[in-house]
């Protein structure tokens, strides 16, 4: 078992009071010096965070509008290595996982994701030397430390959606598991990690408010807080079977129409605003998007050990909304104790199944009270039957923030008003998708974007960006410089490491700017903006 890090259990009361916190006077001058533990990780950027707002009145910034920063305490509290901070300082923030063993030999998730092979290896010492974690290819290990996020706050970005999510599953069958594996109960101690970081940064400036990291639960609080230079933090959540609600053998009873109400209710109450009715599994709510490739047949052999059942996937037409193919590939030799999934058919395949009647009376909840509906996830039959309950109610409050939804939906997404991210790709990738996707945001005068990097979610960072960025440079916004990052010994260059941690978001920015142009470089300072019109468009058509 891995020795528990500082603790973050905070009372109901205790986030709320956190809730109510006061917003700090605008800065006038120098970011204050903090009082930080010693040793600490450098930020290595110099000059001012913008403040203020532009001529017209929008805020400047860009977003992550998919990130999960407290997976610390997600699936068992053993699936990523190293917390986002710690009192007792950097080195006993940034471990490796004791179920990793002393050579990292053990470490079942990390060798299977990064290495192919539970018999690869990694060096576990951490801090000072870092030599193999964090990685843009390394799963397992955290890489959201608070002063890498600091790093890409004062580049320029103002806006951080921390998605808090878990899985019973991988905790129930993950090497090292000693957290609680109900998703809820994950859930709720991330909160309090969110809040515990707060206060932490907050004392390091001087007291209440007066930190860069705000958590933030509206629009309005939301572009005070940018507009005062600081990073707005919106509480979102991913995860399989959200309030209990898990499908057994097709049977969707895993929760009652109360059970969803008091869920919704609770996380409302303690800061929660954008919600994904489903993730990775089928659950009693709606039908998800399958995985593709040998991702998809492990997930699928999870959605079997999870509900009883593998994906129900069918031919469907490929000028229609679909899902990704599951695919028939064969499981490592590493994980043949799991169940093999059925042959699917070739070419597209849609999930055979959409939104229950369930799902409906939670988008219907969340609409009541002005949350943001993530439609990512869902299988093209759930998404297709959420857009048309928000159509018929006119309700504006959408996302997309990850690529993880049929571009053909994109057209009805911004049609209502929604907003729309990609994956944080590999540079070339995600300038694909943003040129790709040009039209459709031209017909609707959509001039924000921004990405969901994904980070600790397990979907990989970018990868190197062959000597395409030169140090130092200036920050997207014009404001700072930045050189590249130490963290210990380590000293970080994006061209050679790629995104092995959120400290060198703004590295990969520079590298799409050098790449993809200035065009796509003011497109993402934008994207803050965009975001808080959707989030106030959500506000003004709650439905209650």
């Amino acid at each position: 078992m891995r020795r528990p890090r500082r603790t973050a259990a905070l009372t109901v009361t205790a986030l709320m009071t956190g809730l109510a916190t006061t917003v700090a006077a605008p800065a006038t001058g120098a970011v204050p010096d903090p009082v930080l533990p010693t040793p600490e990780s450098e930020v290595n950027i110099t000059g001012l965070p913008f403040t203020g707002t532009t001529p017209d009145g929008s805020v400047r910034g860009y977003i992550d509008a998919h990130s999960h920063l407290f997976m610390e305490d997600g699936i068992g509290g053993a699936a990523v290595c190293g917390s986002v901070f710690s009192e007792n300082g950097i080195a006993d923030a940034l471990q490796d996982c004791t179920a990793h063993g002393p050579h990292g030999g053990t470490a079942l998730l990390e060798n299977l994701t990064r290495n192919g092979s539970p018999f690869g290896t990694h060096d576990t010492t951490g801090w000072p030397t870092f030599a193999d974690w964090p990685a843009y290819d390394s799963l397992t290990h955290q890489q959201m430390y608070y002063r890498w996020v600091e790093r890409s706050w004062r580049a320029g970005q103002r806006v951080l959606v921390n998605q808090l999510t878990s899985n019973g599953l991988l905790c129930s069958i993950n090497p090292g598991t000693y957290q609680d594996c109900d998703e809820m109960a994950a859930i709720r101690l991330q909160i309090a990690d969110a809040y515990a970081l707060q206060d932490f940064v907050d004392a390091q400036y001087g007291g209440p408010g007066e930190g860069w990291f705000r958590i933030v639960t509206d629009s309005d609080q939301a572009r005070d807080v940018i507009a005062e230079g600081k990073l707005a933090v919106v509480l979102g959540v991913e995860t399989s079977e959200p309030f209990g609600c898990k499908q057994t053998l097709r049977v969707f009873d895993g929760c009652s129409r109360s059970d969803i109400t008091a869920g919704l209710d609770e996380l409302y109450g303690l800061g929660v605003r954008s919600m994904f009715v489903c993730h990775k599994f089928d659950n009693a709510l709606c039908g998800v998007r399958f995985d593709s490739g040998s991702t998809g047949t492990i997930v699928n052999a999870g959605q079997f050990l999870s509900t009883g059942t593998f994906w129900n996937a069918r031919s469907c037409p490929a000028d229609e909304p679909h899902d990704n193919n599951p695919g028939n590939v064969e499981l490592p030799d590493e994980l043949d104790w799991l169940p093999v999934p059925p042959r699917y058919p070739s070419g597209t395949v849609c999930n055979a199944y959409g939104l229950t009647s369930k799902g409906e009376f939670l988008v219907e909840e969340m609409m009541r009270r002005g949350m943001l509906i993530e439609v990512d996830h869902m299988s093209a039959k759930a998404a297709d039957r959420t857009l048309e309950i928000l159509e018929e109610a006119g309700y504006g409050g959408v996302l997309s923030t990850h690529s993880w939804t049929d571009e053909r939906y994109l057209d009805r997404i911004y049609a209502l008003g929604g907003f729309v991210t990609m994956y944080g790709h590999d540079t070339e990738d995600l300038i694909a998708e943003y040129r790709r996707t040009a039209d459709v945001r031209a017909r609707y005068d959509i001039t924000g974007v921004g990405f969901g990097f994904d980070m600790n979610g397990f979907g990989g960072t970018p990868d190197p960006s062959d000597g395409r960025v030169t140090y130092p440079f200036t920050s997207l916004d014009g404001g700072s410089t930045l050189d590249r990052q130490v963290t210990g010994d380590r000293v970080w260059d994006v061209n050679a490491d790629g995104v092995a941690h959120y400290g060198l978001v703004p590295d990969y920015l520079e590298d799409l700017r050098v790449t993809g142009g200035e065009p796509l470089a003011d497109d993402i300072l934008r994207g803050a903006e965009s975001y808080l019109r959707t989030w106030a468009t959500a506000e003004s058509d709650a439905t209650s």
